[in-house]
């Protein structure tokens, strides 16, 4: 399986913004248009786009549809050319919300705060296939937060992921909260520990160098990493870092990319 990186894509207000440790007050604006932010990264090689509606994870209910929808058009490529997927998150808290989220072109929907309550993970699988959804596990100091990272729980972030798992989930997104928007690096020790659940997972958080993604490629179980304020800022560059998985997945490289 090759290692997938995930330009993330934050939207607060209908604009790029990028949080720090989850953040609401403390947002920088990168980019007033999503689609063109997701039609840069789909340029550079990117194979998925990873987009978050952070209005929607604090209060319940999508906000940024209209920017979703343009981020899916910006992204469509000719038959001919590799697809670029999106995955969406925040605020699908009912199976009619990611009903919603899928019918507006994303390829997997993403269940944050809701896993922890009800049947919701289990009914959007059996409805719509492990392939088209995943759940978000945020945490703090290995506890789950949830509502936007307002609130942090007594659940156990490896407790979830079994509770998931037994859901029919195959592939979850780990946040470290403490680390996120801080380009410090990930927080390896507690990657390693969700990459022993079985589950897929997709590392965000801290992520700051081509080193870090290196290493993450060589922790088992992690599947990709989601890529944000590294991106922003030029810390890291996405085609060398896109090259970076082809070469730990032992794909031919070209002279300029060794």
């Amino acid at each position: 399986m090759r290692f997938e990186l995930y330009p993330a894509i934050d939207l607060k207000g209908g604009q790029v913004v990028r949080l720090r440790q989850g953040r609401m007050d403390e947002a920088t604006v990168y980019d007033p248009d999503p689609a063109r932010a997701a039609a840069r990264w789909a340029a550079a090689g990117a194979r998925w786009i990873h987009v978050v509606d952070l209005d929607g994870a604090v209060n319940g209910r999508p906000q940024n549809g209209s920017a979703v929808r343009a981020i899916v058009e910006a992204v469509r490529r000719p038959p001919e050319a590799p697809a670029v997927r999106v995955q969406l998150g925040g605020g699908l808290r009912s199976l009619e919300a990611v009903a919603a989220a899928l019918e507006l072109g994303v390829s997997r929907a993403i269940i944050g705060t809701s896993a922890l309550e009800g049947d919701l993970v289990a009914r959007a699988v059996e409805r719509f296939g492990p392939d088209r959804i995943a759940v978000s596990i945020d945490a703090r100091d290995g506890l789950v937060a949830t509502r936007g990272w307002v609130e942090v729980t007594a659940v156990r972030a490896v407790d979830l992921a079994a509770r998931v798992k037994a859901a029919g989930v195959r592939t979850i997104i780990y946040t470290d909260i403490a680390t996120d928007g801080m380009l410090s690096g990930p927080n390896f020790a507690e990657l390693e520990r969700m990459g022993q659940t079985g589950l897929d997972v997709i590392a965000s958080g801290g992520i700051a160098s081509l080193a870090d993604i290196r290493r993450l490629t060589r922790i088992p179980g992690v599947v990709g990493a989601i890529l944000g304020r590294a991106l922003y800022t030029g810390a890291v560059d996405l085609t060398e870092a896109l090259a970076a998985c082809g070469e730990a997945a032992g794909e031919p490289q070209p002279p300029a990319a060794r």
